[in-house]
């Protein structure tokens, strides 16, 4: 049986590992700005294998609303081409011969509510994940009252440090969504 301390720390670093989650899906919806993480998605079919495509080529942002994809092996280029067309992003890549100039284009109002939409579904999401992690903690703890792992006091007190690590977990979440949403309504 784990004890209270290791269900806790348990509790609060898969809390902590869901908020990063969260902030890495936010950051490949696109603003109106150029962003490397736009093209994390897109996989090259680099000899046969889906490679990501920051693993051949080299991603720069020249302007703030461009991205420069430079591939390390030339002979590459028109796949690399492709893997953006096919990864269905809304992006038109420009290929240049010995790189691919991607603009961004400006984001209209409702393409931002509708990013907006995305970004309270994905932050959802995660609080689902968060109460999921809360309603396991809980259920260890309850195991381990039921052993006499611990009394009643210890119990409650155990109960109120989840449910505070839960809080904060949802408010990090909240912090993050109003952050990104922020970010997409003023660009």
């Amino acid at each position: 049986m784990a004890s209270s301390k290791q269900i806790l720390a348990e509790a609060k670093d898969k809390m902590k590992k869901t908020g990063e989650a969260l902030s890495r899906r936010l950051a490949e919806i696109r603003a109106g700005r150029a962003n490397a993480s736009l093209l994390n998605p897109v996989k090259v079919d680099y000899y046969g294998a889906p490679t990501p495509l920051n693993q051949v080529a080299s991603i720069t942002i020249p302007e703030a609303r461009q991205l420069l994809v430079t591939p390390y092996d030339k002979s590459i280029l028109e796949e690399i081409e492709r893997a953006i067309y096919e990864a269905n992003l809304g992006l038109n890549p420009q290929n240049e011969g010995a790189a691919i100039r991607i603009l961004i284009p400006q984001l209209t109002e409702d393409r931002r509510k509708e990013l907006v939409k995305n970004v309270k579904a994905e932050t959802e999401k995660a609080k689902v994940a968060i109460r999921n992690v809360r309603r396991d903690a809980m259920d260890q703890l309850k195991d381990g009252h039921k052993n006499g792992d611990f009394n009643d006091d210890q119990f409650h007190d155990l109960e109120d440090q989840v449910q505070k690590e839960t809080d904060a977990g949802i408010k990090n979440l909240e912090e993050i969504s109003s952050a990104k949403e922020k970010e997409l309504m003023t660009e």
